[in-house]
């Protein structure tokens, strides 16, 4: 291996130190109150803006591409039937199965039904299988198999309407270094939330989405700027540390992805009329990269999504991309890498170190321009 590639390949070169200050515990006032560091590679310089002047960065004929998946409340606090607390983490939306509902029929009785989920688990002592956990009158949880690395797959009991049992009995499932003494607050319910979530499924925000209010939205439409949605449901996994010491070694989880016809349409059309793909956050620049096609076109998509993007990759669709400050050693620090380069983000996250920037998922906003 060169000196280069080992470089950029080794894991060491993707770290940094951040003071524990530095991670932002809350959001701000307003969601367009947040700064912006512009990593301009067209002029190989980095400015320091307000995340309201991105606007200015827009011309008419470029899309945004947003993700409009929508967090739901996956943390549910509970008790064993012996008394001991307990929490669980459900790391993948419940949705009901032809076999769920079979197996509801079969279990009777007052409208009652189950779902089977996989969930990390925190309690004083790991349950049993076939142990029951209780977390309302109406939602309970039967423990079906003990799995690896803390997990756990139960089958949630309940009666009526499960969205409308998880908003009651469960929390907003906040990133392991955003800290509450005493769980998600009524905030994070708003704030941990784009304005255009539309589609429950997701354990972690797509934050880069945080900044944009519904007015700043509408601007960019006045100034003909298209506005496009993909779905990917992010998944917990997306804060999964890189443990391979060469990153072409890692492997990335698979989250679920769609593309409607209506957003390839857009994209397809604004590439052939030369205007700029802006992709909002890392998740629609994996949903969009994995949507393009051999023949140059992107096509309407439903299914997982393991693109793994790092430096070497070549982007298909995305010019510019709006984005947080990443985790060091983290897969979306090599993808950001891979669009602008590793030497030039090190750098621009120095810069942001030293210029009293707040990081990670209610931290300052990074936008990479490449055209």
């Amino acid at each position: 291996m060169s000196d280069f590639e080992s470089q950029l390949y080794d894991i060491a070169g993707y770290h940094y130190d951040l003071p524990e200050d530095r991670i932002a515990q809350k959001p701000t006032a307003r969601r367009d109150d947040s700064r912006l560091l512009v990593v301009d590679i067209r002029e190989n310089r980095l400015r320091d803006r307000k995340f309201t002047d991105i606007r200015e960065l827009f011309l008419p004929g470029d899309l945004l591409v947003v993700n409009d998946t929508k967090v739901f409340p996956a943390r549910l606090l509970g008790r064993k039937e012996s008394g001991g607390r307990v929490e669980l983490l459900i790391l993948e939306y419940p949705r009901l199965s032809a076999a769920d509902y079979n197996n509801s029929e079969m279990q009777g009785g007052d409208d009652g039904r189950q779902v089977s989920v996989v969930c990390l688990i925190k309690s004083s002592k790991r349950p049993r299988k076939g142990s029951l956990l209780i977390f309302g009158t109406q939602l309970t949880a039967r423990v079906e198999d003990l799995l690896p690395d803390g997990k756990v797959r139960v089958a949630l009991l309940y009666k009526g309407d499960l969205a409308s049992l998880l908003a009651e009995h469960g929390q907003v499932p906040l990133p392991p270094y955003i800290h509450r003494a005493s769980g998600a607050e009524p905030l994070d319910r708003e704030r941990y939330q784009t304005v255009y979530a539309r589609l429950a499924g997701a354990v972690a925000a797509p934050t880069a989405g945080l900044h944009f209010t519904a007015a700043l939205l509408a601007d960019l439409k006045e100034k003909s700027v298209g506005v496009a949605s993909v779905t990917l449901h992010v998944g917990y996994g997306t804060f999964a540390p890189v443990r391979a010491q060469d990153i072409r070694d890692h492997r990335i989880h698979a989250e679920y992805v769609e593309i409607s016809e209506e957003t390839a349409r857009q994209i397809n059309a604004t590439r052939s009329d030369r205007g700029r793909i802006w992709a909002v956050g890392t998740t629609t620049v994996r949903a969009l990269e994995w949507a393009m096609t051999d023949s140059g076109l992107v096509e309407p998509m439903t299914g997982l999504c393991d693109l793994y993007i790092y430096p070497g990759y070549v982007f298909r669709v995305v010019d510019n991309l709006i984005t947080n400050f990443h985790l060091p050693g983290s897969s979306l620090l090599f993808m950001v890498s891979a669009l602008a380069g590793r030497e030039r983000i090190m750098a621009a996250y120095n810069h942001a170190l030293h210029h009293a920037y707040r990081f990670y998922s209610y931290g300052d906003a990074m936008v990479v321009l490449r055209r």
